[in-house]
């Protein structure tokens, strides 16, 4: 029954899966449907944390909207999520930016890397 498993996870992955960590700003073009039509919704912000497990990976992205943060998790491969693309690497010590939550302005700033 494992094995079965296995092999229907493996037909759900994506072939290419965009690379980028914790601390990265990323823009995710979400596939929204509503009635017969879809349309892409771009939502930028800082990936504040990432869950590597097969099929199952998710990551979470932040952003300030009007004063008011917002999160949002997303299946990595998900057919939905139709690509991530990378708007700056960031420098972060730590796997997981939950102090962001409680960070405003200029301090929910994360180091860029420069190469």
């Amino acid at each position: 029954m494992h094995e079965i498993i296995e092999e229907i996870e493996k037909e759900q992955l994506k072939e290419q899966v965009p690379e980028f960590s914790v601390g990265d700003t990323v823009k995710v073009s979400n596939r929204i449907k509503e009635g017969e039509k879809s349309r892409i919704q771009v939502f930028e912000g800082v990936v504040i944390k990432v869950q590597n497990e097969s099929n199952r990976a998710t990551f979470t992205v932040r952003k300030l909207s009007n004063g008011v943060g917002v999160e949002k998790t997303w299946p990595l491969h998900s057919p939905n999520v139709e690509k991530v693309e990378v708007v700056r690497r960031g420098k972060v010590r730590r796997a997981r930016l939950n102090y962001l939550r409680n960070r405003i302005g200029k301090d929910a700033k994360v180091k860029e890397v420069i190469r």
